[in-house]
């Protein structure tokens, strides 16, 4: 699968690192840097865009303004990307309006879209768009193995890992801990890591996007347990 990935700054560049360092080998990683700054409504994408952008199969969008989410559409069809996935770790990136009209522009071009919130979230059940399907088997909401003897977690084998990197490093921490104490000890050390999602108080759900994250770690170390 080749992937196309937009970013703009540090949050992109440790996703890119980390998809590369953990993802499959036959994936083909490529990444495009928008400009830091942009205007939060773009009137002339060809202004802001290269001439040129290669092909894709998926186009991953880790742009941290709302000008690079108003670009998506021009860029999944300079690319002629199959499918899109934008995450929403940091709402300010990428508000529910600006969402829906994304969805609607890149419905229009043929072209299948998902938006988790938070990108640990993504399972493959998000669409049935077979990039898609294929980036969510590995990278997303989490889902572990652990083996304990003595009550204690001898080892995690990581079946899904969420992108950033933060399941591995939780994961790490928590061998030779007491089975008891290995679910909230997750959350813990997932903000350790630190998560890449936003605390700021969602006003749709009430609750932070950084909250919601650990809240899935913690989940998915208690299934593995039971």
């Amino acid at each position: 699968m080749h992937i196309l990935i937009i970013i703009q700054g540090k949050y992109g560049q440790r996703i890119v690192q980390k998809l590369r360092l953990n993802g499959p080998k036959n994936w083909k990683i490529e990444s495009w840097t928008a400009p830091l700054r942009l205007p939060p409504i773009i009137d002339d994408p060809e202004k802001f865009l290269p001439q040129k952008l290669p092909q894709t199969d998926l186009l991953l969008s880790l742009g941290e303004s709302t000008g690079v989410a108003e670009l998506i559409p021009e860029i999944a069809k300079m690319s002629h990307a199959k499918a899109v996935i934008a995450p929403i770790d940091n709402r300010d990136n990428l508000l529910p309006g600006l969402k829906n009209q994304i969805k609607e522009e890149l419905k229009k071009l043929g072209i299948d879209s998902t938006f988790p919130l938070p990108f640990c979230s993504l399972t493959q059940r998000a669409s049935d768009n077979e990039y898609i399907r294929e980036f969510a088997q590995y990278f997303g909401r989490p889902k572990l193995t652990i083996i304990s003897k003595q009550g204690k977690i001898q080892n995690i084998t990581l079946e899904r890992e969420a992108p950033c990197g933060s399941t591995r490093f939780v994961a790490k921490k928590l061998i030779g801990l007491k089975v008891e104490e290995a679910e909230e000890k997750a959350g813990l050390f997932h903000q350790y890591y630190p998560c890449l999602a936003s605390p700021k108080v969602d006003r749709e759900f009430g609750d932070s996007i950084l909250h919601r994250a650990t809240d899935i770690t913690m989940r998915v170390i208690r299934l593995a347990l039971t």
